[in-house]
């Protein structure tokens, strides 16, 4: 019973740090382009236009194809 007297101070005070770190990445807006991002994923680049193969130096260190 001892214990609840700390635990519960202690929660209280890590939902009242996640709810406010919740209002402020709404305030930030964070959550503005959901859709965005889930369409950007699905648009194809042209061949030949990625990192790997327009920078020489990654590819003389052996960075993953």
């Amino acid at each position: 019973m001892g214990s609840l007297v700390f635990l519960i101070p202690i929660a209280l005070l890590l939902g009242a740090a996640a709810l406010g770190a919740f209002l402020w990445s709404l305030k930030s807006g964070q959550y503005e382009d959901l859709d965005g991002a889930a369409e950007r994923i699905l648009i194809d680049d042209e061949e030949g236009e990625g990192w790997r193969e327009s920078d020489p130096d990654l590819r003389d260190r052996g960075a993953p194809r």
